[in-house]
């Protein structure tokens, strides 16, 4: 995962989370299938709350980046 939230850039941090996330999707980074890391290595990359990083994965899960698995973890989704 290349990057932390920059707070100057004045744009939520969730919005930088899912940004960041949705651009590496669709540069073959993280491909369909793939695991993403846990929410306490989320939060310790983007340098954020457990909270920012939550509420960025129920956006990506709505717009259908990411598929959740109960118990498995978060996985990114095939995308049509």
């Amino acid at each position: 995962m290349p990057m932390a939230v920059d707070w100057r850039s004045g744009a939520p941090g969730y919005r930088q989370v899912i940004d960041d996330i949705v651009d590496q999707i669709k540069a073959g980074k993280l491909r369909p299938g793939d695991k993403l890391p846990s929410t306490r290595e989320l939060t310790a990359h983007y340098g954020v709350s457990e909270t920012v990083i939550r509420m960025a994965m129920v956006e990506l899960k709505a717009r259908q980046f990411l598929i959740g698995q109960k118990g498995k973890g978060v996985y990114v989704a095939t995308l049509d």
